[in-house]
C-alpha cells in the first residue's frame, strides 16, 4: 500500500488508513504529530490504536487517538480536534479510513475558530481531493458564530 498523504494547509495533512509500516515514513517526512480519527475495530485488519501509538512513539511522533464516526462528529469532537491542531507546532498528519473524516474535522475546526472562511476552507479541502459541499451549512454557521465573537 502506498501512503497517500494529502496536504490541506502548510502544516496539516490527512491520509487514508495507515499501517504500521507507514509510521517510520510519516516521521521521516517531518511530521511531528499523528492523529488517529478511526475507531478501533471499524474494519477487520486495521491497525489497532495501541499498536499505532507504540510504533509512533518509537518513531518519535506525538500520537493522539481521537476516534470519531461521521455520526459522532459533534462540537466536542471538533473542539478536541482543534486543540490537537493548536497544541502542536510542527506538521500534523490526521488519518481515518479514507481521510474524509479527518478533513471534515479540520474544516469544522477552522470555521469554528474563525481561522478560515468557508470558501477558503472548501477550496483547500477540494485541492486535496475532498468535496465538503455537504458541510457548507454547518461550516457557515460556525464561521458566522466566530465572526460575532468579540
Amino acid at each position: 500500500m502506498v501512503l497517500d498523504i494529502r496536504w490541506i494547509t502548510d502544516r496539516v495533512a490527512v491520509a487514508p488508513q495507515i499501517d504500521a509500516a507507514d509510521i517510520d515514513e510519516i516521521a521521516g517526512r517531518g511530521f511531528t504529530r499523528l492523529i488517529n480519527n478511526r475507531p478501533d475495530g471499524e474494519e477487520p485488519g486495521q491497525l489497532p490504536a495501541a499498536d499505532a501509538a507504540e510504533a509512533a512513539r518509537a518513531a518519535g511522533l506525538d500520537y493522539r487517538f481521537l476516534p470519531v464516526t461521521t455520526a459522532g462528529m459533534d462540537e466536542a469532537a471538533v473542539d478536541a480536534f482543534d486543540q490537537l491542531l493548536s497544541g502542536n507546532q510542527g506538521p500534523i498528519l490526521a488519518h481515518c479510513r479514507s481521510g474524509t473524516r479527518s478533513c471534515v474535522l479540520w474544516a469544522l475546526a477552522e470555521a469554528k475558530s474563525g481561522r478560515g472562511g468557508v470558501d477558503a476552507i472548501l477550496q483547500s479541502a477540494g485541492a486535496a481531493g475532498y468535496d465538503l459541499s455537504a458541510y457548507v451549512r454547518r461550516l457557515s454557521a460556525y464561521a458566522e458564530t466566530a465572526r460575532q465573537r468579540p
